[in-house]
């Protein structure tokens, strides 16, 4: 009768054990066979041109303001500079 009430309360956890170690296996089955490097080229490549094409209207806006005020040089860090 002792054995009945042990085996009840372990059996589940015994299951869950099983079960999670057969999905371990096969998560590990499929990554393997997942090509990871081509995935990770493409997603940099992904993450460039999103950049780019954000810098795009950046780089407009900025030349935009340099216009309307005058300014010409490149240079930045203004604020940081000592005044004469």
């Amino acid at each position: 009768m002792a054995w009945h009430g042990v085996l009840t309360k372990t059996a589940p956890t015994v299951v869950i054990g099983v079960v999670g170690v057969t999905a371990y296996k096969a998560l590990g089955t499929v990554v393997a066979k997942v090509p990871l490097r081509e995935a990770t080229v493409t997603a940099t490549a992904w993450g460039l041109r999103v950049v780019g094409m954000a810098e795009r209207p950046v780089a407009d806006v900025i030349a935009e303001v340099r216009e309307r005020i005058g300014k010409n040089s490149t240079g930045g860090g203004g604020a940081l500079r000592p005044r004469p």
